[in-house]
């Protein structure tokens, strides 16, 4: 909803967390939602000034929405503060888990907001293969094709 009814330009950064699968196996599901929670609280500030919203669309998929004026740099600045963020250990009630984040990212300035969250999926595979914690830019990857 937020998507649809936000003002442009939008930035979206699709995230998904890298060796949850390994935390829910290893230690169990208590342990792997525990991580989830943990895992918002640590986005949550990173985008609290009102321009933004961070929702978890399920599994281990979070979407960070940025909505008015936001600058490549600036939003480059957050994903590689995301990145950083959720590679520091994670410590639960049923050990350490260390895990990563990878994360795409794209851009609507007019009206390309229907085809956001399929850019910035794209941005998010390619960023998972190309070695998992690090972050992609969907417009970087379009011109490079």
């Amino acid at each position: 909803e937020r998507l649809e009814h936000s003002p442009l330009p939008l930035t979206l950064l699709a995230l998904d967390l890298d060796k949850f699968k390994v935390v829910n196996d290893t230690m169990g599901h208590e342990a792997g939602d525990e991580l989830l929670k943990q895992v918002a609280a640590r986005l949550t500030p990173l985008i609290d000034d009102g321009s933004g919203l961070v929702a978890r669309l399920g599994g281990d998929e979070f979407m960070v929405l940025l909505w008015g004026k936001v600058d490549a740099e600036s939003v480059a600045a957050l994903a590689d503060t995301i990145v950083q963020s959720l590679r520091e250990p994670f410590r639960l009630a049923y050990g350490v888990a260390n895990i990563g984040v990878s994360v795409g990212i794209a851009t609507a300035i007019t009206d390309e907001r229907k085809d956001l969250v399929s850019r910035a999926d794209f941005a998010l595979y390619d960023a998972k293969e190309s070695g998992r914690n690090t972050f992609r830019v969907f417009d970087e990857l379009k011109k490079a094709a």
